[in-house]
């Protein structure tokens, strides 16, 4: 069963709302790529705890807006709290701090990566597990590859 803001485990009882929601973002997450709950319990509390102490205040504001934490599916596999997001392809655009990862129909992306190599690899794998497609973007904006993984 997956963890929510108001059903998780008790040792994150303690934490700050946001802090919490991270928690709960990552140990999710991990359970999904096939942790223990035991063992990805901790691990993420400590994980939510260093992103809270050197995250910027823009940054656990933005978090704290983004509505529910992630979900778990019964089948393992991870799911926004925002389905619409499943049909959407990857993309890989040029981010004022490296390169972004964003769904297509996203405003801000996922996640940014210094590294366009790192970035591509990321968004190649949520594009698989998805069943998407992914479009690789050159710095200027113009579009470097496609692929489809539409299963």
């Amino acid at each position: 069963m997956p963890w929510t803001m108001d059903d998780y485990p008790s040792s994150m009882k303690n934490l700050n709302e946001v802090t919490k929601k991270k928690a709960i973002d990552i140990a999710n997450a991990m359970v999904d790529e096939g942790y223990e709950e035991g063992r990805a319990i901790p691990i993420a509390i400590e994980q939510a705890k260093e992103w809270r102490e050197n995250a910027s205040n823009d940054e656990v504001s933005d978090y704290k807006q983004q509505g529910k934490p992630t979900q778990r599916s019964k089948e393992g596999r991870k799911y926004q709290s925002n389905p619409e997001r499943l049909e959407e392809g990857q993309e890989v655009v040029a981010h004022e701090d490296g390169w972004a990862v964003k769904s297509s129909g996203a405003k801000r992306a996922s996640e940014v990566f210094a590294n366009k190599d790192e970035a591509m690899k990321r968004a190649r794998e949520i594009a698989k597990n998805k069943g998407s497609s992914l479009t690789i973007y050159k710095q200027d904006g113009s579009v470097q590859n496609k692929q489809s993984y539409n299963q």
